[in-house]
């Protein structure tokens, strides 16, 4: 027969301060130096405030159910209300790495798990299961992003995480298992080698791994621009460009770096008057839908062909903005005639080779995020002029979870990247 665990309620269990939780969470949407979502944009993510909250009061006992240490509800309230207190500190994004915050939550923690252990003294496995100077393990077998892992962690718990996802399981590696093995620990790169100053000084938490991971992305970053710079040319904005684009007037004169190029995939229009003409694939026009910094492409139509045009601010029909030429499911709209492509001929012409592409936009780097101009011929040129050494190899599956582009003639994994 199984032996009885003795368990007390908790705090959980009674209340909890969710206001407070609830504006830290929603206030994690606008935050982007230190976050996770910075290493990955993972979906469903949890807020790490909701995450420590929530664990935090999973492990804490209630007052009500410690009636030996606060024997009136008025005692009980009282010490509710100080937890309280605390969870609205330990939510706040300040204070994701205040010691001193973090340690009075762990605290907490551990008076709790103590009391546990002393309930259950006389379990028959109480030296394996209620060791009081051990805290019971966290561990999260359907991972996704990390959020209450990390927060587990955090808090003290040794954690550990599961996932089927392979990129779940490189972001929990990232967050969880590779900064522990190198907690307290100097740099090693070499400018801190030289620098006796860096490695005699204290180096707390991951500090030491986070200079190494600055130092090599930076290596990384001008190695790329060594041997791919030559196709990212910076941009000088031009008076003329200034007029139409009122932002711009800032940068004019300065050469802005090119960190991405925008593509839509084309085919051939299925109208016989614009059949040598390649009509966009867009499944959107919007470049960009954040609250006061809308982007978005308008295609201009003239004559039998057309040019695209990167303009700010909300486009006079949001809708059509947003759709770009898709209609429903594969189906697309021929830009220059309004005839729907069905997605059978978006087949047809992907496995006779007839799918191309065009330049949509050109992303340059801003003083405080990105800037969207239009492209040009000598811009599309430049793009087009990379020979690539090599390319990804390997059969698309042809059935794959959520759709495959080999019905498209997108047969080999290196078919959909653009030189």
């Amino acid at each position: 027969m199984t032996a009885a665990v003795r368990t007390r309620k908790k705090l959980i269990e009674v209340a909890l301060p969710l206001e407070a939780i609830n504006i830290a969470s929603a206030r994690e949407k606008s935050i982007r130096h230190g976050h996770p979502s910075t290493l990955h944009l993972w979906w469903a993510r949890r807020p790490l405030a909701a995450a420590r909250a929530v664990i935090f009061a999973q492990m804490v006992d209630d007052p009500s159910s410690r009636p030996e240490l606060f024997p009136t509800e008025a005692d009980q309230e009282q010490e509710r209300q100080r937890l309280f207190r605390l969870i609205e500190e330990l939510v706040l994004w300040e204070n994701t790495t205040n010691e001193a915050v973090l340690n009075q939550a762990r605290a907490e923690i551990w008076k709790s798990w103590r009391l546990t252990c002393a309930d259950n003294r006389d379990h028959p496995r109480a030296a394996e299961l209620f060791n009081p100077e051990k805290l019971p393990a966290f561990h999260d077998p359907f991972a996704g992003g990390g959020a209450l892992p990390l927060e587990a962690q955090r808090l003290g718990l040794e954690s550990y995480a599961s996932d089927l996802n392979p990129v779940a399981v490189l972001i929990n590696k990232a967050m969880i298992e590779i900064p522990p093995k190198f907690a307290g620990r100097p740099p090693v790169n070499p400018e801190a080698r030289r620098e006796q100053r860096l490695l005699t000084r204290e180096w707390r938490g991951a500090e030491g791994l986070a200079e190494d991971v600055r130092y090599y992305g930076k290596w990384m970053r001008d190695e790329a621009e060594k041997r791919i710079g030559h196709l990212y040319p910076k941009v000088e904005v031009t008076a003329e460009m200034a007029k139409e684009r009122p932002d711009l007037a800032k940068y004019v004169g300065q050469k802005l770096t090119v960190i991405a190029w925008l593509w839509a995939r084309t085919v051939k229009s299925p109208n016989p008057a614009f059949a040598t003409v390649d009509v966009p694939l867009a499944s959107t026009f919007m470049l960009s839908t954040k609250v006061g910094k809308e982007a978005y492409v308008d295609p201009l139509i003239e004559g039998s062909t057309y040019r695209f045009t990167a303009r700010v601010g909300k486009p006079k029909n949001m809708q059509a903005a947003k759709n770009g030429t898709k209609l429903a499911r594969a189906n697309f709209l021929c830009l220059m005639s309004g005839v729907p492509i069905s997605g059978d001929y978006v087949k047809l012409e992907g496995q006779s080779g007839r799918m191309g592409s065009r330049l949509m936009a050109v992303v340059l780097e801003g003083e405080r995020g990105r800037i969207y101009i239009s492209p040009t011929t000598q811009m599309e040129a430049i793009a087009r002029s990379a020979i690539p050494e090599w390319k990804p190899e390997g059969a698309v599956p042809a059935r794959l979870t959520g759709g495959t582009c080999v019905p498209y003639g997108l047969t080999e994994w290196g078919d959909l990247f653009t030189p």
